[in-house]
């Protein structure tokens, strides 16, 4: 079971909300950040990222940052660009982007059921950025961005999110990205108690992305439970905010891989050493870039051209879900062995790109600063929940999604 609450959420008033919705904090660099809220004060980046309104000389950690944060949000307030709802409620947030819709229930999760592995992990987190996110949760003392969660299909769930997306939204608009955000209220107390008892009926709930933010909620919240020690588990600080959608309703971009040197190989015994140890390598004779069609099967551009790479079968036929990814077998079976990439989290050798950007980008890099371009097959939501069920930890850069929840239209104050 999977406990959800309703909440009085602070959110930006009708004719500020589409300056206020940020980006996420960590998918740009503070200098990105700076040029992005140029002719916008009110932009949620102020407050993810307030190092942009300080000298570029203050570091990102300093204390000065956190203050800022916090400062910013009570302006914000004050100015009554964001205004807490009296009652507390689900809201419902459905992004469209490229024609495909996914709409998910607002509210906040408990951080005992993370702490109880009700809310199921995939990926290891690392302390610098969490000690990072837990000072900015605790000096503006809210929770800032989002936790994009998922659950698997629930017939309850379904309708009540038809059924209320008919109603009257407080919110659409069109980001910059083209992206459509469209966000409704929960229509009273009985929906509110209906969506509650449809999630403790829920088996697991899942993260789909922001494990740094959710391990950093949840280390704030216990933080305030020893600051209370008389505390009763129904204060705000026992929850964090999270977008919660249905597992089917998500996609996973491809998140595709180039490298910076072909190990001291030519191409052609660069493209023996893949056969040998990877697949069956056929060029490719189509127009454009080649995007793998089916699981354990890569592109490979090198030197202008593009290659099919079908893993050979001895490959794929691990009972462990992780060693079943694709990422996994290229990482096991070629870079470790054949390029020495032993880390791809540290080495400079290698570098990750997003689906998002499209596979001539990858070429584009290959002119740049790489040699050789490998796209990706992408995991599935089926893949990835298998993975979290089982306890696993899926590799480093395995998953993309888009759109991205945008930061600054619901603030959760603790």
């Amino acid at each position: 079971m999977a406990i959800v609450k309703p909440f009085a959420a602070l959110r930006p008033k009708t004719q500020f909300v589409k300056e206020c919705a940020a980006l996420p904090y960590d998918v740009m660099s503070s200098e990105e950040a700076r040029k992005e809220v140029e002719d916008k004060p009110y932009s949620f980046l102020h407050i993810d990222k307030a190092e942009i309104d300080l000298a570029p000389s203050v570091g990102l950690y300093d204390d000065e940052v956190y203050a800022k944060a916090a400062e910013n949000l009570r302006t914000f307030e004050e100015k009554g660009v964001y205004v807490q709802d009296k009652e507390k409620q689900f809201y419902f947030y459905r992004q469209i982007m490229d024609g495909r819709a996914q709409t998910g229930i607002v509210g906040c999760a408990s951080i005992d059921d993370y702490l109880q592995n009700h809310i199921k992990k995939h990926e290891l987190t690392r302390a610098d950025k969490e000690q990072d996110r837990i000072r900015h949760v605790d000096a503006c003392s809210a929770h800032t961005g989002p936790i994009f969660l998922a659950y698997r299909d629930n017939a309850e769930l379904t309708a009540i999110i038809a059924q209320q997306t008919q109603n009257q939204p407080v919110y659409d608009f069109v980001s910059s990205d083209g992206v459509r955000h469209t966000v409704w209220q929960s229509d009273g107390k009985q929906t509110n108690a209906r969506i509650e008892k449809a999630f403790a009926q829920t088996d697991a709930l899942y993260i789909a992305d922001g494990h740094h933010r959710a391990a950093s909620a949840v280390k704030a919240g216990l933080k305030r439970r020893e600051e209370n020690p008389n505390f009763d588990g129904t204060e705000e600080f026992n929850f964090f905010l999270s977008i919660i959608f249905p597992a089917d309703s998500l996609k996973i971009f491809d998140y595709n891989r180039v490298l910076r040197d072909l190990g001291g190989m030519d191409k052609q015994a660069f493209l023996a050493a893949v056969e040998k140890h990877l697949g069956k390598v056929t060029p490719y004779n189509g127009v454009g870039q080649y995007r793998p069609e089916r699981l354990h099967e890569i592109g490979l551009f090198v030197e202008g051209e593009w290659y099919k790479v079908r893993f050979h079968e001895r490959l794929v036929r691990s009972e462990n879900p992780v060693q079943r990814l694709d990422c996994a077998i290229l990482q096991n079976a070629f870079l470790t062995p054949a390029l020495g990439i032993d880390d791809p989290r540290t080495s400079n050798r290698i570098d990750f790109v997003g689906g998002i950007r499209g596979l001539a980008y990858l070429e584009e890099r290959c002119k740049q600063d790489a040699v050789a371009a490998i796209s990706m097959y992408p995991v599935s939501m089926e893949e990835l929940m298998q993975i979290a069920d089982a306890g696993e930890i899926m590799p480093p850069k395995s998953t993309w999604f888009e759109p991205k929840l945008r930061s600054g239209i619901f603030i959760h104050k603790m």
